[in-house]
């Protein structure tokens, strides 16, 4: 039933209107979900199970019931804090498409200039087209943009505005849904439909499937990449215990 429930919410109700109803009804799921054998590193809340997700094929035990993070968020998150200075350093920081499970978590931090980004979201600071920024060059010390490039058309001019508005020393994580059993990224601009969107390309609002290849196509902007596998620098038993996807590659940029 909930897995039925998820799958209509995701496919047929609009995204804003998504992220407004979560804040309502999260707290009375993380309580009945309470226990000990999963937790969520962002908040450090224990459950006994996670809750399902996708808009297709639905994964079991996936989705925290107190931040909604899903397993690339979570990874994402202990890489930040173990890895990187974002969590201590004066940082300028530029968040396209902000994630709940992130963002009242970065606009307390002190030490962030925080500045969200995108078309729709209503946690969106700056409304704005990634194809076109409406910031001077060289802006921000950290940019996380994660799950977007899949949703633009025309992803590497979204990524030359990306670079642009890096400063030159300046990291930013691109994380896409990517098959890398994929050696090229496919997409197909006749396919309009949302259903077969969703069969072929997973959501009904992605326009490609991601391979092998986009490492490559973020160095021919000018980055310089790192295809940053943090599950092996875990133990099985924290790959179990956050709800982790084994062998997710994180795309760390720099400039």
């Amino acid at each position: 039933m909930i897995q039925k429930m998820l799958k209509f919410f995701l496919n047929k109700i609009p995204r804003p209107f998504l992220i407004r109803v979560s804040y309502l009804i999260r707290p009375i799921i993380a309580f009945a979900l309470k226990g000990s054998k999963y937790t969520d590193p962002i908040d450090g809340q224990s459950f006994r199970k996670f809750l399902p997700y996708g808009y297709e094929d639905q994964r079991e035990n996936v989705l925290s019931p107190s931040t909604l993070s899903l397993e690339r968020h979570r990874l994402l998150w202990i890489y930040l804090k173990n890895e990187t200075g974002l969590f201590t350093d004066n940082i300028k920081l530029l968040h396209f498409a902000p994630e709940q499970a992130f963002y009242n978590r970065f606009r307390k931090m002190k030490n962030l200039e925080y500045t969200t980004t995108d078309l729709n979201s209503p946690l969106a600071d700056v409304k704005a087209d990634i194809c076109n920024l409406p910031f001077e060059d060289n802006s921000f010390d950290f940019i996380l943009c994660n799950h977007v490039l899949e949703h633009i058309p025309d992803d590497t001019k979204a990524m030359q505005e990306l670079y642009r508005v890096l400063k030159s020393g300046g990291t930013a994580i691109l994380q896409i849904p990517q098959d890398l059993k994929r050696e090229t990224t496919f997409e197909d601009n006749s396919i309009t439909s949302r259903k077969e969107r969703a069969k072929i390309f997973g959501q009904y609002d992605h326009v490609r499937i991601y391979g092998r290849d986009y490492f490559n196509k973020l160095r021919s902007i000018g980055f310089n990449v790192q295809e940053v596998d943090y599950t092996h620098s875990l133990t099985p038993s924290e790959i179990d215990k956050y709800r982790l996807a084994m062998g997710e590659i994180i795309p760390v940029c720099t400039k």
